[in-house]
């Protein structure tokens, strides 16, 4: 009797783990995903919404100073086509667990959107809308687009995505400086762009890195650069 009772008890215990199992699973594939689509979409909304009530520059009066980015504001909106045609995601500033949950992040200790140095970005491989799912389909010359409201940002791929540690600091900074010589390609300053994302996919051991150069700017107004229109 008391093996009977022993055995069922374990056998409970075994479908109540499964079952547990299960719900984690469901909640790290799908239900991320979900509140990920809501966060982000909120935070595009909002974004879009800053600037269309942004007051006219006046163009006959000294630009003033940028103001700097607040911690977990949106400060941009990416595109790369070559992760498909609706790959749209917020960049808010800071890399927080907390901020990820929403979209992509600045490093907060690296350049402006297009300004000299090396505008630094870190997003979610799997999980919370898998924005970094197809990274290593990366190539160089693909496009990275962003735009703050008023200017359009066309970035190109330089290198094929790097693997590295999440030691290796070195590759955000404004001329990036990776463990491996020469793995970034750049040999001076200039306006780069560096995405980061865990390797391998549902892990995080390692790093997987793309840098890219600045290629060209245009006003919104113009309308979408060629990068997104081609």
């Amino acid at each position: 009797m008391a093996v009977r009772l022993i055995v069922r008890t374990f056998s409970e215990l075994c479908i109540t783990a499964g079952t547990l199992i299960v719900l984690f699973v469901v909640y790290v594939m799908f239900w991320t995903g979900v509140q990920a689509e809501s966060a982000t979409a909120g935070q595009i909304d909002s974004l879009e919404q800053e600037w269309v009530e942004q007051p006219v520059p006046d163009t006959t009066a000294a630009t003033p100073p940028p103001k700097a980015y607040t911690p977990g504001r949106g400060i941009a909106v990416m595109y790369i086509p070559r992760l498909g045609g609706t790959w749209e995601w917020p960049v808010l500033e800071g890399t927080s667990a907390t901020i990820l949950k929403k979209g992509l992040g600045h490093y907060a200790a690296t350049a402006r959107l297009g300004e000299t140095g090396n505008f630094s970005v870190a997003g979610h491989r799997r999980t919370y809308g898998d924005p970094f799912k197809d990274f290593p389909r990366l190539r160089p010359g693909d496009a990275v687009v962003l735009t703050d409201g008023t200017t359009w940002y066309t970035y190109r791929i330089k290198t094929k995505p790097y693997r590295t540690v999440p030691t290796d600091i070195g590759v955000i900074d404004p001329v990036p400086r990776p463990l491996k010589k020469n793995a970034a390609a750049f040999d001076g300053p200039g306006r780069y762009l560096t995405l980061t994302t865990c390797e391998p996919e549902w892990g995080s051991s390692h790093r997987l890195i793309a840098w890219a150069h600045l290629d060209a700017t245009q006003p919104v107004t113009q309308g979408k650069p060629p990068a997104l229109t081609g």
